[in-house]
């Protein structure tokens, strides 16, 4: 993958599969250059068993191939831009991934399409779940919630074009001067 953004809507999909409610999406740059991604849900998690070989290529829980690619792909490009990925999961209830990156190696990828990322992962599951996404840097924060929106539009789906558009739009100016210039 060519940008975390991409990372992100792929690992967000897991969430979607385990049929989690609300999907969680923080993406935090500290003043040290330090990038986290956090992405939680309550979701149907994983067990001790299953969450043990995850991180393998060659785990899946998809029946339309044999190999997961995701977080394995994630964990080594953390790897490489001297950070790390964990996971914590519990059955029943939801998981949590957190992946580190320093965004000052020469490695770590840019932070790519935010925007567009959570607008994708909106408008193709409309009814369900709900997404929040929290941004913060020492240049600023903000936060996005469909809940928020859902209950403005009083009924109206975010996937209607109008929606989509304005939901891309407002997400690119909020998102830009938090870390315009310096992740993207």
């Amino acid at each position: 993958m060519r940008d975390l953004s991409l990372h992100i809507l792929d690992l967000a999909q897991n969430s979607v599969r385990a049929e989690a409610k609300v999907v969680a999406l923080s993406v935090l740059l500290s003043e040290n250059g330090t990038l986290s991604i956090i992405i939680e849900d309550d979701g149907c998690g994983m067990d001790a068993e299953l969450l043990s070989r995850v991180q393998s290529p060659f785990a899946t829980t998809r029946t339309t191939r044999k190999v997961g690619l995701g977080i394995p792909m994630m964990a080594e490009n953390c790897r490489l831009a001297g950070g790390g990925l964990s996971l914590e999961s519990t059955a029943g209830k939801g998981t949590k991934l957190t992946a580190t990156l320093d965004t000052r190696s020469i490695d770590c990828l840019p932070l790519g399409d935010l925007a567009g990322t959570v607008t994708t992962l909106v408008t193709a599951n409309p009814d369900h779940p709900d997404f929040i996404l929290y941004c913060h840097s020492p240049q600023g924060e903000m936060r996005f919630d469909t809940r928020e929106i859902r209950a403005a539009l009083q009924g109206v789906s975010l996937s209607e074009p109008e929606i989509a558009a304005w939901m891309m739009e407002s997400l690119r100016e909020e998102i830009e001067p938090i870390f315009g210039g310096v992740i993207q």
